[in-house]
């Protein structure tokens, strides 16, 4: 497969505003990778050589960089990457029960994609929302406490066409390939729809705030030890 000509002319040419982000070619790599992946679904033969050709670097260099990061796949992606948390927290809460029931459900193990092209199934480790456990990502977008039935009715409305909405984010949950756009730094303009936190990561603040406390400033602690220490 390669490009054809005038898909390859957009690809130079947001690749160029890409690398003009940077001080040196080489640290476009990362986004450059989400922006092939934009338009073929993975990380391409063609696409990663369309990064190295870019970038002055090998091929060899950018599959380093590509299969290092789970981010970037190297097999063709479903419309809608489905992650599963089964870190400690999220497992105990349920996350493995919910990793059980969508493989069995969907057919599919760990990164493989349903026939039909629409779910890829990712075992996560960490979405870095504890609060919220158990969690599912789906294009990096939250869907906070879930239950194992709960997970299997998302599923099967992406696969139906029906869409969901994410429990924090945007309102309208994209595709793989828009996600993947967005990440190589071209924004939809949808960042700020959507709450952005939820009770249980205010909590703490209102508390803290309720309470009168505060951070402790940066180096106070140290100073406050070479007080003691002199006194």
């Amino acid at each position: 497969m390669t490009y054809a000509p005038e898909v390859r002319e957009r690809l130079e040419r947001e690749a160029k505003e890409i690398i003009a982000r940077y001080p040196k070619p080489r640290s476009a790599l990362l986004p450059l990778l989400h922006l092939v992946q934009s338009e073929d679904g993975y990380i391409s033969d063609d696409g990663a050589e369309f990064c190295a050709e870019q970038l002055g670097l090998t091929k060899a260099e950018v599959l380093g960089v590509a299969t290092f990061y789970t981010m970037y796949k190297r097999e063709p992606a479903g419309e809608y990457n489905v992650g599963v948390c089964i870190n400690t927290l999220c497992a105990v809460m349920g996350g493995d029960q919910i990793w059980e029931t969508l493989t069995e459900h969907l057919g599919i193990g760990h990164n493989e994609t349903t026939p039909d092209g629409k779910i890829t199934l990712e075992r996560l480790e960490c979405n870095a929302a504890c609060d919220y456990a158990p969690v599912v990502v789906v294009n990096w977008e939250f869907f906070d406490n879930q239950t194992p039935e709960s997970a299997k009715r998302l599923v099967d409305d992406l696969r139906a066409g029906k869409g969901a909405t994410p429990t924090r984010g945007p309102k309208r949950l994209c595709t793989f390939k828009e996600a993947s756009r967005i990440l190589a730094g071209f924004p939809d303009g949808r960042a700020g729809e959507g709450p952005s936190a939820g009770e249980a990561s205010l909590r703490g603040l209102r508390l803290a705030k309720a309470n009168g406390w505060e951070a402790p400033r940066p180096g106070a602690e140290a100073n406050e030890q070479k007080r003691g220490s002199e006194e």
